[in-house]
This record gives C-alpha cells, sequence and structure tokens, in this order.
C-alpha cells in the first residue's frame, strides 16, 4: 500500500495501450499510421471550411476553391511522407539506411522528420500553387492553419509508441517509458503535442479568424513556421537527443533546435514581410 501511494510522486504508470491499433488478418494498423491519416483528413476538412468563409479573405474573394483543396489532398500526402522520411533519413540516421536499405520502405515502423516533411509538403504547395495559378502565399497560409491537427495526433502517436521521450526527472507527471530505462522520464512527446498542436491550433485560428490574417498572404504561414520553430526549441530543453546523434554541442544543442532556429527567423520575416506588402 505504501509503494501504491507513493508512485504518483516518483512516476506515472505508463498506459498500455497497443501500438497497433486494429488488427485486420496480416494487416496491422498503427496509432502511428493513423494519426498522419486522420491528419490529413481533418486538415483538409479544415481547409475546405476556411476558403469557404468568404469574411476571412481580402475583398470577400478566396484566394483558391474547394475543388483545389480536393485536388492538393494527395500532393499533400505525398509530401509530408516522402518529405518526413527523407529528411529523417538525411538528417537523423543516415548510416543506417546506407546498411540496410530496405528498412527505408519501413515507414510503419515510425522515423519520420517533421523538418523533412515541411520541405516535402513546401515543395508540393510551389508546384501545385504554380500548375493552377494560386497564390503560393495564400496556399501556405491555409495549409499552415490546419497542421498542428496532424501534428497533435502524431505526437500523442508517438507516446502511444513509447518512442521519442524524454530527459530523466523527477516532475511527478513523470512516466516510466517501457523501453525508456527505469528512470522516470518527461512525456515530451505530450509536451509537443500540446504546444505544436493545441497551443499552435488556437493561435492561428486566432490569426485567420479575429485578425483576419489570411487577408495578408503569408503572415498565417509565417506564424506557423515561427511558432513551430520556437515550440520545438523549447520541448528539446525536456526530450532525450537521439542515441545515435546525442548532443551537439554543450551538453544541451540537439539537431533538433539547430534545424527549428532557421524555422523561427524564416517565420519571422514572413510576417513582417506580408504586413509590408498589405500596406
Amino acid at each position: 500500500m505504501t509503494d501504491f501511494l507513493m508512485l504518483p510522486l516518483a512516476a506515472l504508470p505508463f498506459p498500455a495501450i497497443d501500438p497497433v491499433a486494429l488488427q485486420l488478418g496480416p494487416l496491422a494498423i498503427h496509432w502511428y499510421g493513423l494519426g498522419y491519416v486522420v491528419g490529413i483528413l481533418a486538415g483538409w476538412w479544415y481547409a475546405r471550411r476556411l476558403v469557404s468563409n468568404e469574411r476571412l479573405w481580402a475583398d470577400g474573394k478566396p484566394a483558391m476553391t474547394v475543388t483545389d483543396l480536393d485536388d492538393f489532398v494527395l500532393w499533400a500526402a505525398i509530401g509530408i511522407v516522402a518529405g518526413g522520411r527523407i529528411g529523417y533519413i538525411l538528417f537523423y540516421d543516415l548510416p543506417r539506411y546506407i546498411a540496410n536499405p530496405l528498412d527505408i520502405l519501413a515507414v510503419w515502423e515510425g522515423g519520420m522528420s517533421f523538418h523533412g516533411g515541411l520541405l516535402g509538403v513546401t515543395l508540393a504547395m510551389l508546384l501545385f500553387a504554380r500548375k493552377r495559378g494560386i497564390n503560393a502565399w495564400s496556399l501556405f497560409d491555409t495549409i499552415s492553419a490546419v497542421v498542428p491537427i496532424g501534428l497533435g495526433l502524431v505526437r500523442v502517436a508517438n507516446f502511444i509508441n513509447s518512442e521519442l521521450w524524454g530527459r530523466v526527472t523527477d516532475v511527478p507527471w513523470a512516466f516510466v517509458f517501457p523501453n525508456g530505462g527505469p528512470e522516470p522520464r518527461h512525456p515530451s512527446q505530450l509536451y509537443e503535442a500540446a504546444l505544436e498542436g493545441l497551443v499552435l491550433f488556437v493561435v492561428l485560428r486566432l490569426l485567420t479568424h479575429k485578425g483576419l490574417r489570411l487577408k495578408m498572404p503569408g503572415f498565417v504561414a509565417g506564424a506557423f513556421v515561427c511558432g513551430y520553430g520556437l515550440s520545438r526549441i523549447v520541448v528539446e530543453f525536456f526530450r532525450e537527443p537521439d542515441a545515435h546523434i546525442g548532443y551537439l554541442a554543450g551538453g544541451w544543442l540537439t539537431m533538433g533546435m539547430v534545424l527549428s532556429l532557421p524555422m523561427v527567423l524564416v517565420g519571422v520575416w514572413a510576417m513582417l514581410r506580408a504586413r509590408a506588402a498589405a500596406r
């Protein structure tokens, strides 16, 4: 009884959730993959609502049509998955995949980089906007406003998978992860889900619906990129760096910080550019 009462002060019990959400014969549907699918579909639905609301756009004219967004879903999915996978391979674990090239295809096992996914979907947006004659900045804004939905879901899936856990800590909400050793650790995946998902979504929602920033092409996209970069840098102080990379300098600098700092600067530049263009 004493040990049970002391447990919440040391660490919370890790929830026994099967990483496989649904098993259909030989087909296993993982929460991780489901997070991507639901995130893309929910983002598509929300983006359609944004372009259907004429009040949000300059002169009451949305920069694209609902049909454009319907057609972009496949482009977005390819950009996110291909970019995320290639980014993880190049930024985080290149030697492993050179030694085992077939592992590149095992996306269901995890191993996706947000920064790579961002580059992939940005390229997809540039190509699609050029093909359809859409203002690329407005397409960036629309997609940026919905991305936090998928980010939050995938970070929760990271928690369920007991991966990307945090550093050792004695905070009362720490968890002992099944594959993270015996020490209690920060649930950094949930920190990211809260900051990159919920908080960032609310901020962007206020910008689109209260601040009417979709009327300034590029502002919402800049706010997203800057907001994500800041959120990721903050969480990196609580997140355990990848074992095969470790700290890059000083016992605190991580690859996630290095990749996120340019995002903050680019995001600030995009917002300033959007404000100047609107004058």
